[in-house]
């Protein structure tokens, strides 16, 4: 009996969600809590828009196969590995038709839960949401020890992977912290692309729509100066100055 998959929307040609264009499935359901998401509307699964099995996932996809043969499918949340069976289905299918796939993940989802799918998507998008524990609690409600755990497994099997951090006043936007994930990510050589995100208050609307208090208004965007000055930071590291973006 296939899975049923609980999805919040599709987008049919991404652009920044892995290389190429890309087909992106927004899974519904997230036991984070990030205090700048932009998608506060995906956090319940009930809330799903769409409940579909793999098969009937992947012949949406396949419409689109011509636009994306030089991308891929990108499966994103929410966070997609709490569904992580439905991913498996899915990838298998992609797999068979040579469509590559991506996973874009919190790394919240336990190692026992999510490997195998971690195991069969051609690349892994890690966002690490801040590199101090506490601080991690502080924005998402959780801390980043899963996550660091996802990552060293992906160094085990060779699996290639994006880092993502969203730059942010108060929490990331520290130099000392950025230094530490520097000197941290250097440890992994299966790390493509290290990308820094500023944040944004794009969701904030979806927050008033829901009724929701959204805790960092006036907080301000980081400036393209900021952003280059943490950019810097990390390419102080050699080993991974050209994967920083």
């Amino acid at each position: 009996m296939s899975i049923i998959g609980y999805i919040h929307s599709f987008e049919s040609l991404g652009a920044v969600d892995g290389p190429g264009l890309r087909f992106i499935v927004f899974m519904q359901g997230c036991p984070l809590r990030c205090l700048y998401c932009h998608n506060p509307d995906s956090w319940k699964r009930e809330n799903a828009n769409y409940k579909m099995t793999a098969d009937r996932v992947y012949e949406k996809i396949a419409e689109y196969k011509n636009f994306i043969k030089n991308g891929g499918v990108t499966i994103s949340g929410g966070e997609p590995l709490l569904q992580a069976q439905f991913c498996e289905e899915l990838m298998k299918l992609l797999t068979k038709d040579r469509i590559e796939t991506a996973i874009d993940t919190s790394g919240i989802i336990s190692l026992e839960k999510s490997k195998r799918a971690i195991e069969l998507c051609d690349l892994l998008i890690l966002d690490i949401k801040d590199i101090d524990d506490e601080g991690a609690k502080k924005l998402t409600g959780a801390g980043i020890k899963n996550a660091q755990k996802t990552l060293e497994y992906t160094k085990e099997i060779k699996k290639r992977v994006w880092i993502r951090q969203v730059i942010l006043e108060g929490f990331t936007l520290d130099e000392e912290k950025l230094l530490r994930l520097g000197e941290y990510l250097c440890d992994f050589e299966n790390i493509e692309r290290i990308e820094l995100i500023p944040y944004h208050t794009m969701g904030v609307s979806k927050w008033e729509d829901l009724g929701l208090d959204y805790s960092l208004k006036g907080v301000k965007t980081p400036e393209v100066g900021e952003m280059d000055r943490a950019k810097e930071i990390l390419k102080r590291f050699e080993k991974i100055k050209e994967k920083v973006r």
